[in-house]
């Protein structure tokens, strides 16, 4: 944890909402950056003050200088902040060309009985991983031996992902007949929302974990999803990262990044097949 032993004083309040300084905001920076390897710019400071001023609000404190005293003694406090500053968004079948290239391309090509291993490497809110199951389910049926992982280092996102509920305007971009085959219209008290079929639920698991740390013990993939997730890392924090990444990736297995996103002076032990798609060499 950063040092907060130089004083940090409460700040002028605006229209009621204390003010972020900027000794204050550089705290969080190398907390952020310590704990999860995210380089916050400076242009992320009204998002960051934004995202805590309720929890200042619900704690009854005058000025994040008091917040930041609380954090230094209060573990809890300090995941509850990483997970409101990590938290990205995301929807249903985002950059649908690499969904596209997963029905087309690679579940095409893969061998019929071989098991298939996906990992979503930062899963959010869940919206990734189940767009991955729900192809998977489509093309291989729900008797074949696949799997999605989903993981994040928000414990917050985790538990809406494993609940699988979301609301009806999140629907709006799954293919009609996958929100059919494998989406329930909440009634009654969950009306307004639609669940992801508990048959589907049951194929996808979901960890928290850290990408920054070394990974825990886990099986090879044969897709990585490590998508919009770099654009937050310096240099030397995307190669850490990719090399781990690629490690649990199979022999032959794909990477998918971000559109945004390149590994063009990061990491050269793959082969690019599209620009945002890679392969391991078999």
């Amino acid at each position: 944890m950063p040092n907060t032993a130089r004083d940090l004083r409460p700040r002028t309040l605006v229209s009621g909402v204390p003010v972020l300084g900027e000794a204050e905001f550089r705290w969080f920076q190398q907390m952020i950056f310590d704990v999860a390897g995210i380089h916050m710019t400076a242009a992320k400071r009204s998002m960051v003050a934004a995202r805590l001023a309720k929890r200042l609000k619900a704690l009854g404190l005058d000025s994040y200088g008091e917040y930041l005293r609380r954090l230094a003694k209060d573990r809890a406090e300090r995941t509850l902040v990483v997970d409101l500053l990590t938290t990205n968004e995301t929807y249903f079948f985002r950059e649908h060309k690499h969904f596209d290239f997963l029905r087309e391309e690679i579940l095409a090509a893969h061998p019929r009985g071989r098991p298939f291993r996906a990992w979503s490497a930062a899963c959010s809110s869940g919206e990734e991983p189940y767009s991955v199951a729900m192809i998977l389910a489509d093309q291989l049926g729900l008797s074949a031996d696949w799997s999605v992982l989903g993981s994040d280092i928000s414990n917050q996102v985790l538990a809406r992902a494993r609940a699988g509920m979301y609301p009806l305007g999140r629907a709006e971009r799954i293919p009609p007949d996958y929100l059919g085959g494998y989406c329930l219209k909440g009634v009654g008290s969950n009306d307004g929302s639609f669940l992801i079929d508990r048959s589907l639920q049951a194929r996808v698991e979901f960890r928290w974990m850290n990408l920054n740390e070394p990974l825990p013990t886990l099986r090879e993939f044969d897709l990585i999803l490590l998508r919009n997730v770099m654009i937050y890392f310096n240099a030397h924090t995307k190669r850490q990262v990719v090399t781990r990444i690629v490690e649990k990736l199979r022999p032959g297995g794909y990477l998918f990044i971000g559109h945004s996103e390149s590994l063009n002076g990061i990491f050269d032990g793959l082969t690019l097949i599209t620009p945002s798609i890679y392969r391991k060499p078999a």
